[in-house]
C-alpha cells in the first residue's frame, strides 16, 4: 500500500471495509469518482454503501439519483443490509428518481439544466456533501449523440465542481474483460476510476475491485476480492506490507502432557499450529485434545469443521476419552460445522471471520484447513488462508489447523503450502510393519522453540490418547504388536537374569555362612587354648608361690635370716665364682 503524501488530494471515508485502506482515505472530496463494471458486479450496493455510511457515520446527508431503476425498488433491495433507508430518507438521504423515456429525450433538445437545479436546491436544505449518480449510461444511450453525451456529462462535473459536493457516478460496461469504448472518455474526465469485476469459475462467483486511476493520490492497484455480506460489501485488504503484532512467550498446554513435554512446554500463546498426515492419523484428536485443554483452562474456544457435524465429532472423541459437551453446555466451547462451496474461499473466509468476532475465542481449531487451501483455484483467493491467519494472529488467537495429505506415505511436504504459514509443525504418519499399521508423530518444525527431534508412537484407546518412546532393537523400529513381542522377550530375559542374580546371590550367601562357622570355630578353639594357658599359667603361679609361702614358714619355724640377706649371699658366691668381686675388681679363685 501506498503512504498518503502530505500534499495529497483531501479525502471522504466510504465506510466498506477495506476499500478505505486501499485508497488512504477513500474517495477525493469535492471530485467525481466513477464506479464501473458488468451486471452483478455490486456498482449500485458501492454507491449507495457509501452514501449511507455518510449519513449514518459522519452525519453528512446525500443524495441519489437513479437513471435506471426506480428508488423503491432500491430502497427495497438495500432493506436486506439492515442500514434502514427510511429512516435516513427521512433526514439524511434524498432519493431522485431521473429514469426517462426515449420519447421525452428525442422530442427535443434535451439536457440537464432542470434536474441539477432542483439537486442543487435540495443540496442546500439538507445540507448535502454526496451525491450519486447512478446509471449514468442509461442516460448516454438515450441521447445518442457523442456530443450530446459529452456536454451532459461536462456539465455534470461542472455542477459537483461548483457546488462542492463529491460525486459518485456508476457505469455498466460489457461482459468479463469486454470494455465499452463508446464511453471510454468517461474515465478521463473523473479524478478516479474503481473497476468492479464479475465472473464465474468453476460454478462459483467471485467478485473483485481494483482501483485503476486515482489523481494526486497514492493507492494499491492490485486486484482485491469483494463479498456482500448482511451490512453490505467488504472488500478482503491483504493487510499493511510490514507485519505488526503482539508476541508472547507464555506457553499453553497442547492437552498431550508429553506432547508438552516434546516441545518444551507446550504451544506458543498466539501462534500457528499445523498438524498434517493421512486420513485416520489422528490429527482431529490432538486438535479436539487442545480444544478440550483449553477450555480446561476456561478460555474461549472455537472449533471449526469441514468434515462432520458437532454432534458426530463430540460422540466420537468419547471412545478415546475426550469430553467435549460440558464445554459446549458451559459456552466456553462453539462448534461451528459447514461444507465448502466451490473455489471461492473468500466467502467462507469471511463466515469464520464472523464467527471469531461473535465467540471471541483464545483458542480456535480449523479441521481441516486445507479443505479450504485446496479449493483455491482463482488468483484472487490465493492468498486467502495467509490472510486469514494473519487476522488471527493479529487478534492474539492460537490456532491449531489440521492438514489433510492423500494417501498413507510418510511424505511432509503439503500440497497446498500452508506449513510455510505455521509457527509449529505436527505431522503424524503411519508405519507398516509386519503385516500392522501403527501411527508415528513427529515435531518438523517449532519456530522459537527447543523440542524434541524424536519419534514417538501415538496410540489410542478407551483410557485415552498417549505418546510413547519407539522401540528399536537390532537396528529396527519397532511397533504395535512387534514392540509387545521384543518387551515380553527383554522382560522374560530381565526375569531370568534377575532369578540367576538372586540364585547367585543366595548361593554366595551360603559361602559366607560356611566361612563363617569355620572362622567361628577357630575363634572356639583359639579360646579353648587360650583358657588352658591361663590355666597352666595360673597353675604354676600358684604352685612357686606357694613353695615361697612354704619357705618363709620354715625360715620363721627355723628362726632363720630374711630372705633379702640370704638372696645377697647367693649373688656373692655366684661373682666369686666368675671371677669378679663387688667392685668389679677381680675377685678370688
Amino acid at each position: 500500500m501506498v503512504a498518503p503524501s502530505p500534499l495529497a488530494v483531501t479525502k471522504i471515508l466510504t465506510g466498506i471495509a477495506g476499500f478505505d485502506e486501499i485508497t488512504c482515505g477513500g474517495l477525493p472530496r469535492g471530485r467525481t469518482t466513477l464506479v464501473m463494471g458488468g451486471p452483478g458486479c455490486g456498482k449500485t450496493v458501492f454507491a449507495l454503501q457509501a452514501l449511507v455510511n455518510g449519513a449514518r457515520r459522519t452525519k453528512e446527508a446525500g443524495l441519489f439519483v437513479a437513471f435506471e431503476e426506480s428508488t423503491r425498488q432500491i430502497i427495497a433491495n438495500a432493506a436486506t443490509f439492515g442500514w434502514d433507508l427510511p429512516a435516513l430518507e427521512r433526514k439524511k438521504l434524498f432519493f431522485l428518481d431521473a429514469q426517462l423515456s426515449p420519447e421525452v429525450v428525442k422530442a427535443g433538445e434535451f439536457d440537464l439544466i432542470g434536474m441539477l437545479a432542483l439537486l442543487e436546491i435540495k443540496a442546500r436544505d439538507i445540507n448535502a456533501k454526496r451525491i450519486v449518480f447512478d446509471g449514468i449510461d442509461v442516460l448516454l444511450r438515450l441521447l445518442d449523440d457523442p456530443a450530446a453525451e459529452r456536454r451532459e456529462i461536462y456539465r455534470i462535473r461542472d455542477w459537483l465542481s461548483r457546488t462542492g459536493l463529491t460525486g459518485v457516478i456508476t457505469q455498466k460496461v460489457g461482459g468479463i474483460g469486454a470494455v465499452d469504448q463508446h464511453y471510454t472518455f468517461l474515465q478521463f474526465m473523473v479524478d478516479c476510476v474503481v473497476v468492479l469485476r464479475h465472473e464465474v469459475v468453476d460454478g462459483s462467483a467471485f467478485r473483485n475491485l481494483r482501483v485503476k486511476k486515482y489523481r494526486g493520490s497514492g493507492f494499491a492497484g492490485d486486484e482485491f476480492p469483494i463479498t456482500l455480506t448482511t451490512e453490505g460489501m467488504q472488500l478482503t485488504n491483504r493487510g499493511p506490507t510490514e507485519l505488526e503484532y503482539a508476541v508472547s512467550d507464555k506457553r499453553i498446554s497442547s492437552g498431550l502432557p508429553r506432547l508438552d513435554n516434546m516441545l518444551r512446554g507446550g504451544y506458543r500463546s498466539g501462534s500457528n499450529v499445523l498438524i498434517s498426515g493421512a486420513p485416520g492419523t489422528a490429527k482431529s484428536t490432538l486438535s479436539a485434545l487442545f480444544a478440550a485443554a483449553a477450555c480446561a483452562r476456561g478460555e474461549r474456544t472455537l472449533y471449526v469443521s469441514f468434515n462432520e457435524g458437532a454432534a458426530e465429532i463430540v460422540r466420537n472423541l468419547r471412545s478415546v476419552g475426550i469430553r467435549l459437551a460440558p464445554h459446549l453446555k458451559s459456552g466456553l466451547l462453539k462448534m461451528y460445522s459447514t461444507r465448502t462451496r466451490g473455489p471461492n474461499v473468500e466467502d467462507q473466509f469471511g463466515e469464520l471471520r464472523a464467527q471469531v468476532w461473535a465467540h471471541r475465542p483464545h483458542c480456535m481449531v480449523i479441521d481441516p484447513l486445507s479443505a479450504l487451501s485446496t479449493k483455491i483455484a482463482h488468483v484472487a483467493s490465493a492468498d486467502a488462508a495467509q490472510q486469514f491467519l494473519d487476522f488471527l494472529k493479529g487478534e492474539g488467537i492460537t490456532v491449531v489447523n489440521t492438514s489433510l495429505m492423500d494417501g498413507i506415505n510418510t511424505d511432509e511436504a503439503t500440497a497446498t503450502g500452508i506449513s510455510t504459514m505455521a509457527d509449529t509443525w505436527i505431522h503424524v504418519s503411519y508405519v507398516v510393519q509386519d503385516g500392522e499399521r501403527n501411527r508415528a508423530l513427529t515435531i518438523v518444525k517449532a519456530r522459537g522453540i527447543g523440542h524434541s527431534n524424536q519419534v514417538r508412537e501415538l496410540t489410542l484407546s478407551d483410557d485415552g490418547v498417549s505418546l510413547t518412546d519407539v522401540f528399536a532393537a537390532q537396528g529396527k523400529v519397532l511397533m504395535g504388536v512387534a514392540r509387545w513381542e521384543w518387551e515380553q522377550q527383554e522382560q522374560a530375559g530381565k526375569k531370568r537374569s534377575l532369578a540367576a542374580t538372586v540364585l547367585k546371590r543366595l548361593q554366595l550367601q551360603v559361602a559366607q555362612a560356611e566361612a563363617a562357622a569355620r572362622l567361628q570355630v577357630v575363634r572356639t578353639e583359639m579360646e579353648a587354648r587360650s583358657a588352658e594357658i591361663a590355666v597352666l599359667a595360673d597353675a604354676t603361679g600358684s604352685a612357686s608361690k606357694l613353695v615361697q609361702t612354704d619357705r618363709a614358714v620354715l625360715r620363721k619355724m627355723r628362726h632363720a635370716d630374711e630372705e633379702v640377706r640370704v638372696a645377697v649371699r647367693v649373688a656373692k658366691r655366684v661373682g666369686a665364682k666368675n671371677g669378679l668381686a663387688r667392685n668389679g675388681e677381680p675377685g678370688l679363685i
